[in-house]
């Protein structure tokens, strides 16, 4: 947000962390996202502050321009005005392994202490309490995009110490943007809390992970959103609020 932009008074969780989202991304970046909140806040960065960035789907879509909020990465409205329509093979080796993709987004069932994200299985490999998707391509990502953002909210089922199977590497992982505050990489990678939300407070988000949280020397106040932010939010990209809410 920009010194003069009037701050919002009126803002919903997902709404700030859609806003933090946006704002890590810069002018010409090319990011790989898939649906949800990232989506939102890349469509919301473009919007503002990030004209030219061009956005990826894991489904083929480049330099996608979506005039809806898309239900799933096969949606038409991904396909509508992009660049170019590849096959995902181009996309993850001329694109994604080729070094081209400057942020990737990515959440799973679990993250743990040092940015892991497990998409594989809760419990044990051989006999899982319960099993999930899999990698698809988040691995990949997470090895070859040059910055990885999480958004998700905190929970301590979600955050363990240690994931039950690393599905992707936390080496990349930039910032883990939450509903309670923002987690970023410390001394040997330990994810530390550098920045609180409004009305948050250290001990609630340390009964939402399941490690002894550690802090930076000064933990910031997470900025507000601005005034048109929300506005572009809830009248043009997410009319619905299908995210938002």
């Amino acid at each position: 947000m920009t010194p003069t932009a009037e701050a919002a008074t009126d803002y919903t969780l997902n709404e700030l962390m859609c806003v933090l989202a946006a704002r890590e991304i810069k002018d010409r970046d090319v990011v790989f996202v898939g649906i949800g909140l990232p989506n939102l806040a890349c469509n919301l960065a473009r919007a503002t502050h990030a004209p030219n960035m061009t956005l990826i789907y894991e489904s083929g879509a480049v330099g996608a321009v979506p005039d809806r909020v898309p239900p799933s990465i096969g949606d038409p409205a991904l396909v509508t005005g992009s660049l170019q329509v590849t096959s995902m093979a181009d996309i993850f080796q001329c694109f994604l392994q080729n070094g081209k993709i400057q942020i990737g987004f990515l959440g799973g069932a679990q993250v743990d202490k040092f940015g892991n994200i497990n998409t594989t299985v809760v419990g044990g490999y051989d006999a899982p309490t319960v099993r999930l998707p899999g990698s698809g391509g988040a691995c990949e990502i997470a090895a070859h995009a040059q910055r990885v953002l999480i958004v998700t909210k905190l929970d301590k089922r979600a955050f363990p110490e240690k994931v039950d199977f690393v599905t992707s590497s936390g080496n990349r992982v930039a910032k883990i943007i939450t509903n309670m505050g923002v987690l970023e990489p410390g001394p040997g990678g330990e994810m530390i809390l550098t920045a609180l939300h409004p009305g948050v407070s250290f001990e609630q988000v340390q009964a939402n992970v399941g490690w002894t949280l550690k802090t930076a020397a000064t933990v910031a106040a997470s900025p507000l959103p601005s005034a048109r932010e929300i506005e572009l939010l809830r009248t043009k990209l997410d009319p619905k609020r299908l995210h938002i809410k």
